[in-house]
């Protein structure tokens, strides 16, 4: 950093990737802005500017870097490897600036107080319950779905559904009968054990759950159809969707089914429905956003129809390093969810070959009516459907 980049830094304040820092800060203080600059984006602590935006200056700047350097290695959990530079002003006060990169191995947390902190455009925080299962699960330590739901019981799954869908998934084998089903639920990651008690997990919830809402109530599909093209519009319909990821499925599919129009064309001397969109390719995309979602995200999956496009927003952004683009070459695979997607593997509606995505942007616009498109934004991943026709009145 030269000092003309450095004044621009003090220009632009404290934000997600500066920190100021007096020279005598407590080791504890140190440790904690190390570990929100990895947690998060990487960023600099930069020692010897005030709060205020002043350079004061560090008085032995060789003994303060092998401080943090010490800190780094001692006091933060995984250990923190960073780069430190010294930049002198005009009045030659000497300025240590500490380089910390966004971490690999996350979450990091403070190694004394076993705290976690994150970075945000106003400072530092600890990590919230949410944000530490994200951090976690970007790491690929924890998956939400495996995450035991306290609260629940046994009775809160709906075995009926669970039998007929093990009866489909595994033809020729037999039922487990009363004994033996909590060890099969539990192998396939719906029950967990929590304390000698088994207790249904997320997953279990959501596949097979009663009332999965009562417990994760932002695990649910708003579809609304909006005349115009704008998200202001004023609703012709809405609809809550909850129920199991399967109900919610299939009412999804029918809210569509009846909302988008239907051509038909003869074929023998008969009319034929012909749907303005691909069935199959509606239900894998919506099965990958209901199977992919970040669902320690307290926000629903809302399906939009408007009069020039579909929506699909799911809450969360794309899991480690996929992007949009690898989605649509069919070169993304990476699991946020592995126990939902087992049981949609096993119920047939999801393959292991991580093509949905493309495939149904190739029969969506095979029928000349529509292209697709993927966006991210801040907190949603969107699968936009934009109409080439004009098919509403």
């Amino acid at each position: 950093m030269t000092f003309l980049e450095l004044l621009e830094r003090i220009r632009r304040g404290e934000n997600l990737h500066t920190e100021f820092k007096a020279a005598e800060v407590h080791p504890d203080e140190i440790a904690a802005g190390l570990v929100a600059f990895a947690n998060t984006d990487g960023g600099q602590l930069i020692f010897g500017v005030s709060d205020d935006g002043r350079i004061i200056g560090v008085d032995d700047p060789d003994r303060l870097a092998q401080q943090v350097d010490q800190i780094a290695y001692n006091n933060c959990e995984p250990p923190i490897t960073v780069v430190q530079e010294t930049v002198r002003d005009q009045e030659g006060r000497t300025v240590l600036v500490v380089n910390v990169p966004k971490g690999d191995q996350r979450p990091y947390q403070t190694k004394r107080q076993g705290h976690f902190f994150i970075r945000t455009s106003s400072g530092r925080r600890r990590a919230s319950r949410q944000e530490l299962l994200r951090l976690f699960q970007a790491a690929e330590s924890l998956y939400y779905d495996e995450v035991a739901v306290r609260r629940a019981g046994l009775g809160d799954l709906d075995l009926s559904h669970f039998g007929r869908f093990f009866e489909q998934a595994y033809a020729g084998q037999p039922m487990p009968d009363e004994a033996n089903l909590p060890i099969v639920l539990r192998n396939l990651g719906l029950l967990a054990d929590d304390n000698g008690r088994l207790v249904p997990t997320v997953a279990g919830l959501l596949c097979f759950g009663r009332e999965p809402q009562r417990y994760l109530p932002a695990a649910q599909v708003i579809a609304a159809r909006i005349p115009g093209t704008e998200l202001a519009g004023e609703p012709s319909d809405v609809k809550p969707i909850g129920g199991s990821l399967f109900t919610t499925l299939e009412e999804t599919m029918r809210f569509l089914n009846i909302h988008l129009p239907i051509a038909h064309r003869i074929r023998g001397l008969q009319p034929e429905p012909d749907p303005v969109l691909p069935i199959e390719s509606l239900r894998e995309l919506l099965v990958n956003a209901l199977v992919h979602r970040d669902y320690t995200l307290t926000a629903p999956t809302r399906v939009l129809l408007f009069d020039n496009r579909l929506e699909i927003r799911s809450p969360g952004r794309l899991p480690n390093a996929v992007t949009e683009a690898a989605l649509l070459q069919g070169a993304a695979h990476v699991l946020r969810n592995p126990k939902l997607y087992l049981i949609f593997y096993s119920a047939g509606l999801v393959t292991h070959l991580g093509s949905g995505v493309r495939r149904a942007k190739a029969a969506i616009e095979r029928t000349g009516r529509a292209t697709l498109a993927l966006e991210q934004t801040e907190t949603e991943f969107v699968v936009r459907i934009i109409f080439t026709l004009q098919l509403f009145s």
